[in-house]
């Protein structure tokens, strides 16, 4: 599938870019433009738990401009195995400050916005109208459908990642053009819960990995898995790509051209 057309706002480079991102900068096919894309653009993790602490950290690494990040509730410490952006010092304090912490220490000049609050159908249009792309990294269905729903409504992408045990999934939503996560799984599986077996290395990989999509997709780089999911195996190392399609029937993004 072709690259969709996606035009984030640019702000320049100074000296202080230039050495940092020097050499991402020797990417092919990345230049100063695109970077100055990446510092002019604003992205929505929704949950910034095992999933989501990666993919900001590796957002805010590359030189993103602006992170805004939804995440509810204290850090208990069963979360320490996988919330890369969380301390043990943090217990009992909220999540969503520990991470915006960690980020602007590794960062300074990235700008953070903490929401102490899950992703719900009251906060969903606000949050995503402040972003140019949302990363999807929350565990929960009620959190992701609200997201996807208003996502599509405001055409804005969405690099969608999901985890199980050592199996990881992620596809790249591109409104009206691929399928969004309503033409994928209509309703919330009957036996899925809150709590589930998790390593960190695992949450880790397909955090990095969406972190790269996103990238991607802000800076005009390679290609987006758009159309397309990534499937992965760690138990046995198997990566497998699919083609997937959009459901005429969705109520969500059926109505939608590109």
């Amino acid at each position: 599938m072709p690259f969709p057309p996606f035009a984030p706002s640019t702000r320049p480079l100074d000296h202080e870019d230039r050495a940092t991102y020097e050499w991402q900068l020797w990417t092919p096919g990345f230049d100063e433009h695109a970077q100055e894309r990446l510092k002019g653009a604003s992205v929505l993790v929704s949950r910034c738990g095992g999933l989501g602490s990666p993919v900001a950290y590796e957002l805010a690494a590359a030189g993103i401009g602006r992170l805004v990040l939804a995440h509810a509730g204290d850090l208990k410490p069963s979360d320490l195995n996988r919330q890369l952006l969380m301390t043990h010092d943090w217990l009992g304090k909220p999540r969503v400050e520990s991470a915006a912490r960690r980020l602007r220490e590794l960062n300074p000049r990235l700008e953070v916005v903490a929401i102490p609050e899950n992703l719900s159908e009251s906060n969903a249009e606000r949050l995503v109208s402040e972003v140019d792309l949302v990363v999807d990294a929350a565990p929960l269905f009620e959190e992701r459908f609200a997201m996807n729903d208003e996502a599509v409504r405001q055409r804005k992408p969405v690099v969608e990642c999901a985890m199980y045990e050592l199996q990881a999934t992620i596809t790249t939503v591109i409104p009206g053009t691929t399928p969004c996560l309503r033409c994928l799984t209509p309703s919330t599986p009957a036996p899925w819960k809150r709590q589930f077996p998790v390593f960190g290395a695992v949450s880790g990989t397909v955090g990095c990995l969406g972190a790269m999509e996103a990238i991607k997709l802000l800076a005009g780089l390679g290609e987006p898995l758009a159309g397309r999911m990534l499937m992965m195996d760690l138990r046995s190392m198997r990566f497998t790509t699919a083609k997937i399609e959009r459901r005429p029937n969705c109520e969500v993004c059926a109505h939608l051209t590109t």
